[in-house]
């Protein structure tokens, strides 16, 4: 078993989860529906709230009780010690973010609809000054998985893929927001996390719109596996919006390569921090030492549970359980 062999280390099981990647201010405004191109539309009240895909998951996380270290970067602005401070509330070591003079915090522009959907439009910020440099071997100590998103510079993504390669902790890479990855990030991925749009962009499809959850025929899904296979990606997690996901393991017996992965009902109000709270709660699962499928379960709830209430890191209070703890 060679150190660069992500797909075949067993990470030490400690609890640990680093993430590398972003902290963006969200600004949020509710609207009956989407504006078409050109189109003006009167909304809510604009709302401030803390933000960022990697922030989010690590906010999660951390509410779910997972050890957490957040690697990012913020300006030396008010925006920046809000996210700080929010990170702090949610158990999350910030002491690996760094402060920058020279520009601002990374902002996120969100509209979300009456059905609670959303489309989002960020600015990098201080995101695009994380470089690879930065990626500090010593923050991987004890580290179970490192959880990585795409809204910092790719080489820098690729820097902490390659530095987990060489601690055994492994990598959980969601391909988002989707930009080709390239293939020596996709051979250190252990699991791989993506929606049906993500996936079919990576497997070079037009689409896998009707294939569903699973069911008797499941010829559809094996295709995928083996796509996933090509690039070196032995575990995926494809999401699928309200009809749950599909775990895809190729180092699980045959019979239990492709699992379903039943949805949540609940009443939805906003998913915007969902899909963030779905990748927080696999990488809290596995560091934890959960099997894949089993945290796949764990994580359906939790990012049905995040759309029960608005914003993002604010829905993850809907994530802690009953006793408060």
């Amino acid at each position: 078993m060679s150190a660069g062999s992500a797909n075949e280390r067993t990470a030490d099981v400690s609890g640990r989860v680093l993430v590398v990647g972003s902290l963006n201010m969200d600004l949020t405004v509710r609207t009956e529906r989407h504006p078409a191109p050109g189109e003006t539309l009167a909304g809510s009240e604009l709302v401030l709230a803390p933000g960022g895909k990697s922030a989010n998951q690590a906010a999660a996380a951390g509410v779910l009780g997972a050890d957490v270290v957040l690697l990012g970067a913020v300006g030396a602005d008010g925006h920046g010690d809000m996210l700080l401070d929010a990170a702090r509330q949610a158990s999350v070591d910030v002491s690996a973010v760094l402060r920058r003079e020279e520009t601002s915090t990374g902002t996120a522009m969100i509209v979300v609809d009456a059905a609670g959907e959303n489309t989002i439009v960020f600015s990098p910020g201080a995101n695009g000054t994380l470089k690879p440099e930065d990626v500090r071997t010593e923050l991987f100590d004890d580290a179970a998985v490192l959880c990585l998103c795409l809204e910092i510079p790719m080489d820098t993504v690729l820097a902490a893929a390659r530095t987990a390669a060489g601690t055994g902790t492994q990598v959980l890479l969601n391909l988002s927001p989707y930009q080709s990855a390239p293939d020596e990030l996709l051979a250190l991925t252990d699991v791989l996390l993506v929606n049906t749009h993500e996936a079919a962009q990576v497997l070079g499809r037009e689409s896998l719109e009707g294939m569903g959850a699973g069911g008797p025929d499941t010829s559809g899904w094996e295709a995928v596996l083996a796509g996933f296979g090509r690039l070196g990606v032995p575990r995926a997690v494809v999401t699928l919006g309200a009809d749950g996901a599909v775990v895809l393991d190729a180092t699980a017996d045959v019979g239990s390569r492709i699992q379903p992965i039943a949805p949540t009902a609940v009443d939805v109000v906003d998913t915007t921090g969902s899909g963030d709270a779905f990748t927080a709660a696999i990488a809290q699962q596995l560091a934890e030492g959960a099997a894949l499928t089993d945290a796949a379960h764990v994580a359906a709830r939790a990012g049905a549970m995040a759309a029960t209430r608005s914003g993002a890191q604010s829905s993850y209070a809907a994530l802690r359980p009953p006793n408060g703890t």
